[in-house]
């Protein structure tokens, strides 16, 4: 099998820019319907190129990025992040949806450990009062 370096696998291209912990992750993901190839849904198996766009919805959180460069590796971060450029207001929108959610977490009460079933049923009640 010959590889190239301008042409990659979508699972493997985001598993190595550190999109996801595992290829296993990045391939169901794309499978799932959650990454965008160029505005068309893609599969694990499409082909990326420098200039690509890529959407994609990773715990909620959209990312739009063009691609930059085709890694032959999972390297650092900082290597990582050369192989792609994120869009200027895709990156605002999703460090205020980011501060959203954070500040979401704040306002939840507070356990001393992992709550266990008791402890959740008494959250959950706590919540709906509040609402």
């Amino acid at each position: 099998m010959s590889h190239s370096n301008d042409v990659q696998r979508i699972d493997r291209w985001l598993f190595f820019t550190r999109f996801y912990k595992t290829r296993t992750l990045a391939s169901k993901s794309v499978t799932g319907g959650h990454v965008k190839l160029n505005g068309q849904r893609a599969a694990p198996g499409a082909r990326v190129r420098i200039g690509d766009a890529i959407d994609l919805v990773r715990h909620r959180i959209p990312y739009h990025v063009t691609v930059t460069g085709i890694p032959g590796r999972r390297g650092p971060a900082a290597e990582a992040r050369s192989c792609y450029r994120e869009h200027p207001e895709a990156m605002r929108n999703r460090i205020t949806l980011e501060e959203g959610l954070r500040q979401d977490r704040l306002l939840m009460p507070k356990t001393s450990g992992r709550p266990d079933k008791h402890t959740r049923r008494t959250l959950r009640t706590h919540h709906r009062n509040q609402n």
